[in-house]
């Protein structure tokens, strides 16, 4: 293959990660590459997550590009992927994974805590507004679209802070917007936050082998399997951490009441050469633990993963 062919989403953010992953890969392989930009419902919707189908309407059409041969390889940010496999797909690799952290972008250099009572707060993740209200209950969290530009832009203005992604504000070279990092142990995120998934059509995993971070890899595995055994949607609030470390793999997942009034833990680790399946094995015993504690009538359940 002289062309390698790159499926992304248009936005500055995934044109940004697309074209590290595409350097990543031509210096490994020596392949020509060609970047192919897809346009997504969720790049062009100003609705809710929640009210467009969720983050798989990112997914959908890169996934539909690759199946027609319009593309070779397409990148996603790992946490907008479905946990339901693609038929003819598969995840080819997934390479090193960035900062997982979210961060707060506040005026004034203001911090969570020393944000006046009543502040005005945007996010448009139901898991990070659980998190603000369990935090704060006294702050007014608007929900919000729009790229990070767009969000940044309305700090100081109508907002008082805005929390993002930590991996995509490095991407775009805006961590000068943050005012605070936010740590992973009170505050878990996303499952597979900061990580990129590449997926390509069944049998040609080889196009991006060399990209694949193994620790990553069983990392964002066990935090999106905690997903799938608990068949939950973008509409469930759920933070999630998993970390491989001297052959041992950590995870441990939170959820919320989505108005922050309260939450359920479970942690566990196992060794990754003692198991056949590490990351579905550890996903299985936590989310298994979250149901006993109630986890179901906590929080939306049962959507659509």
């Amino acid at each position: 293959m002289s062309v390698l062919r790159i499926g992304t989403r248009a936005s500055a953010l995934a044109m940004a990660q697309t074209r590290t992953t595409a350097d990543s890969i031509a210096a490994r392989t020596g392949v020509e590459i060609e970047l192919v930009p897809v346009t997504t419902e969720g790049d062009t919707s100003t609705a809710s997550l929640k009210n467009v189908g969720g983050t798989g309407v990112f997914a959908s059409a890169l996934r539909e590009a690759l199946l027609a041969g319009d593309c070779d390889v397409v990148v996603h940010s790992f946490k907008d992927l479905p946990t339901a496999p693609a038929d003819g797909l598969v995840i080819g690799a997934v390479p090193k994974r960035a900062d997982a952290r979210d961060a707060l972008c506040a005026r004034d250099g203001l911090t969570l805590d020393t944000l006046p009572e009543g502040a005005r707060v945007g996010t448009g993740s139901p898991r990070r507004q659980a998190q603000l209200h369990a935090r704060r209950p006294d702050l007014d969290v608007v929900d919000i679209r729009g790229n990070i530009d767009t969000r940044l832009g309305r700090v100081g203005d109508d907002l008082d802070a805005v929390v993002l992604a930590a991996a995509g504000l490095d991407r775009l070279h805006r961590l000068d917007a943050v005012t605070q990092y936010l740590e992973l142990g009170p505050w878990p995120t996303a499952p597979a936050q900061g990580a990129l998934a590449l997926e390509t059509r069944r049998g040609e995993e080889r196009l991006v082998a060399k990209l694949d971070h193994r620790p990553s890899h069983l990392a964002v595995s066990a935090e999106r399997g905690v997903l799938a055994r608990l068949e939950a949607g973008c509409a469930a609030p759920i933070g999630a951490h998993a970390l491989l470390e001297d052959g041992l793999l950590f995870l441990s997942a939170r959820v919320y009441a989505p108005d922050g009034s309260g939450h359920v833990t479970s942690s566990h680790a196992l060794y990754a050469a003692d198991a056949k399946h590490p990351a579905g094995e550890l996903a299985e015993r936590v989310a298994d633990e979250l149901l006993e504690q109630g986890a179901a009538d906590l929080a939306p359940l049962g959507g659509t993963a």
